[in-house]
């Protein structure tokens, strides 16, 4: 379950990482991972933090993120073992966000799954909006989240990234 904290007084690390899915924007604070995201010099990343001091440069969550993902991209890892802050969301957004990490490698689950998980069966539209809202891509699997009719939908780096994640989990067993 990841943590919240206060803002004031917190500097954070970036670092833009090219991945086998694209490039990836990766922020920490000291202790934890706070975003991963698909970057896109169009799109914007949430200003918390760039209004306090961030410094691009790497440290050890950063560096142990990206050992972790190419891991993962290399099959050698299934589960991800980061510290993870959640320094934007609701309430019930982060308790999303704690469900999707659930979602083991390999598998998936729909919106209203989701929804009936947090005890909350009618909000499969409201947990559609918070997959949308995942600040960590990939480590909280917001990809393995697919429509309820069991069809694909969409993907902050786009359905053919998703479609790519899920074939690789799937090992191309899977149609998707």
């Amino acid at each position: 379950m990841a943590e919240e904290l206060p803002t004031r007084f917190m500097s954070f690390f970036s670092k833009v990482y090219e991945s086998d899915v694209g490039p990836l924007m990766i922020i920490s604070d000291h202790n934890s991972l706070c975003l991963l995201k698909f970057y896109d010099t169009n799109r914007s990343i949430n200003q918390i933090f760039f209004e306090k001091k961030n410094q691009t440069k790497s440290n050890e969550i950063i560096d142990l993120t990206i050992n972790q993902i190419e891991e993962y991209f290399s099959g050698s890892r299934k589960v991800f073992k980061i510290p993870i802050t959640y320094y934007y969301g609701t309430d019930f957004q982060k308790k999303v966000w704690n469900e999707l990490s659930t979602v083991k490698y390999g598998d998936t689950r729909s919106y209203m799954d989701i929804a009936n998980s947090i005890g909350n069966p009618k909000s499969y539209r409201a947990v559609g909006n918070a997959n949308n809202k995942n600040p960590i891509s990939i480590i909280i699997p917001c990809h393995r989240i697919i429509s309820n009719s069991g069809k694909l939908s969409g993907y902050g780096g786009g359905v053919e990234i998703k479609k790519y994640l899920l074939n690789f989990e799937f090992d191309g067993s899977k149609a998707w």
